[in-house]
């Protein structure tokens, strides 16, 4: 049995990783001593993959091939409209791919989205596997509550592109519900309030002895702390422009550092009045002159300037309330999760429209990855101590008659659940039915994700309208989805397993996790290869310093000189490890057979 299985947070901005070890859930750092890597991918000029904070540390330099902010784009199409606001403001380059697709390019190669979040999730289980010592595949990943099919189904793909087993896919509201309920036995319904980098998520849930019980998920996945950088950003190229007729939209390096001051001021804005925004030589006017940013942003100014996005969260906890059917003053507690609940609006703005403070014993940071490793870990040892009863997050119907969506499993219905509706025949000796499965929100049929489509075929011939005609939507715990279609009269029926699909074929996904797989492999090869080098220098310097020292018979001399010389050609061009290794041990002998002759 597998010892130990990975809770991931895949964030937009940050990601974290979490194992269950001796009982307890910890939170792993990676190699610069942080619990959280950002969420950001680039390519080197040497085709290397920078990932994490090294990708950070050269975003300015290497904009145009620094990749972040993916998890917003992913599952989505390239003509969805908020793509498309994306594409006109990010300094990376996004194209269309083969499939109405996504892909982003860095050095003059495209990468799908979940080849770009497969690489970060890599780099998560390399930081697990260095702190274990062991190897680790099985994994839970989390995902916002309002993430459709296609966006779920994208990050599996991600996921087994980076060679993880994905146990399951959770909500992260009840991810961090899980880490808090684990805590806290009581029995309780608490709200959770999810602000991250990209996403927002607000979900009510019952807690009593163990069972986690969704009333309600709802949520935006196109606000977070990125929509409030940019309005930041806006406000410092607007006023930039005002005194300089110069957009400086149109330079990526500018736009990069502005990024970056902008989420730095954000964040010093938590807990000061005020900061300074300084960026000197941010470009230069029409003469050549240097022009400079040196401004003071007040946390009243920033406030001002985000009130909206915050009041745009409210209104959509109003709505979560109403599907749970639940008042404020039934919230025992609400949970902050993400980084952008550290924003003192946020926290009061939480605190009056829940009429009571927020719980301040959870971490916002790490409470997702904490949930995901504990609900991992009760699946592999089949020790699961709690119950999870989760909820639809979209509507699930039908397209019908005059291009509507009928709906047949409204959202927020607890899964496992079954829900079925009865149609006739729409004319004369009907023998067949196409039937379009779809998921959203929205009231015409071409405006929500298509599922899956099929015939039914076998219909008893008859006058229209006589004919009934069951369609039963089954939804499992994973929330995968069965569709029934039976004729009532004679029972005939055809039976269907929606599959998640994203926007990428199997073979596709098989080569990726191929190319993934050799890269990592190479990259070994070259840091064994590099260990190996180093291990040699330091025996090529311990032969030269015996025989500088050692009063050596000509014969022997010779040897040396020759050997030390055969050395430094491979130090200056290692072929393979084995060659390296090899001559590390010839003089490692030499050095031996010396020794034994003094």
């Amino acid at each position: 049995m597998t010892e130990y299985a990975l809770g991931i947070d895949l964030g937009t901005t940050n990601s974290c990783v979490s194992i269950v070890e001796q009982g307890k859930p910890i939170i792993i750092a990676n190699s610069a001593g942080y619990k959280t890597t950002p969420s950001i991918v680039a390519i080197a000029e040497s085709g290397k993959r920078l990932i994490g904070q090294l990708a950070k540390r050269q975003a300015i330099t290497n904009a145009t091939n620094t990749v972040y902010s993916t998890k917003r784009l992913i599952g989505r199409t390239i003509h969805d409209p908020e793509v498309q606001n994306c594409i006109a403001t990010l300094p990376y380059e996004i194209v269309e791919g083969p499939h109405d697709d996504i892909r982003v390019v860095m050095r003059d190669k495209q990468y799908s989205l979940p080849e770009i979040s497969a690489m970060i999730l890599g780099e998560l289980r390399q930081v697990a596997e260095n702190y274990l010592g062991t190897s680790i595949t099985d994994a839970i990943i989390t995902v916002p509550a309002y993430f459709n099919d296609a966006q779920r189904q994208a990050t599996i793909d991600a996921g087994t592109i980076a060679g993880l087993n994905v146990l399951r896919i959770i909500n992260e509201p009840t991810a961090a519900a899980i880490a808090y309920g684990t805590q806290n036995k009581k029995r309780q319904t608490i709200a959770v309030f999810d602000l991250g980098g990209g996403t927002f998520d607000i979900s009510i849930l019952s807690i009593d002895d163990g069972i986690f019980n969704v009333l309600s998920t709802t949520g935006d996945t196109f606000l977070g702390g990125e929509d409030f950088d940019n309005r930041l950003i806006e406000y410092l190229v607007l006023n930039f422009a005002r005194e300089h007729d110069i957009d400086l939209r149109e330079d990526p390096m500018a736009m990069q550092r502005l990024k970056i001051s902008a989420e730095k001021a954000k964040c010093e804005l938590s807990e000061m009045k005020s900061t300074e925004i300084n960026l000197p030589f941010i470009c230069t006017d029409a003469q050549g002159a240097p022009l400079h940013i040196n401004t003071t942003v007040t946390l009243e100014q920033f406030e001002n300037l985000v009130i909206d996005l915050v009041k745009r969260t409210l209104k959509i906890c109003q709505v979560a309330l109403m599907n749970a059917n639940v008042t404020q003053n039934d919230i025992d507690e609400v949970v902050l999760v993400g980084g952008m609940t550290r924003m003192p609006l946020v926290q009061r703005a939480v605190a009056e429209f829940f009429h009571k403070q927020p719980a301040k014993n959870i971490n916002p940071d790490e409470v997702v990855a904490v949930g995901a490793a504990i609900q991992a870990d009760g699946l592999i040892h089949q020790g699961q101590k709690h119950i999870l009863l989760d909820v639809t997050p979209l509507d699930l119907g039908i397209a019908v008659h005059g291009g509507k969506f009928h709906v047949i499993t409204p959202k927020n219905t607890t899964i496992p659940c079954t829900n079925s509706v009865v149609f006739t025949t729409s004319f004369d000796n009907q023998t067949s039915l196409r039937i379009v499965v779809l998921q959203g929100e929205q009231q015409q049929a071409a405006e929500n994700q298509r599922l899956a489509e099929f015939t039914f075929s076998g219909i008893r011939p008859g006058p229209a309208g006589s004919v009934d005609i069951q369609i039963k939507f089954d939804v499992d715990p994973d929330g995968i989805v069965n569709v029934t279609a039976k004729d009532l009269q004679t029972q005939h029926e055809h039976f269907v397993t929606v599959s998640r699909s994203s926007n990428l074929t199997p073979e596709e996904i098989e080569q990726m996790t191929k190319d993934n797989a050799d890269y990592l492999a190479a990259e070994k090869m070259n840091a064994d290869l590099k260990q190996a080098v180093e291990y040699l220098k330091l025996s090529l310097k311990s032969l030269r310093d015996l025989n500088a020292t050692a009063n050596l018979p000509a014969p022997i001399a010779n040897f040396t000189r020759n050997l030390l010389q055969r050395g430094d050609d491979l130090v200056k061009s290692p072929d393979t490890v084995v060659n390296v290794n090899r001559m590390t041990d010839d003089i490692n002998n030499a050095i031996s057979l010396i020794n034994e002759g003094q």
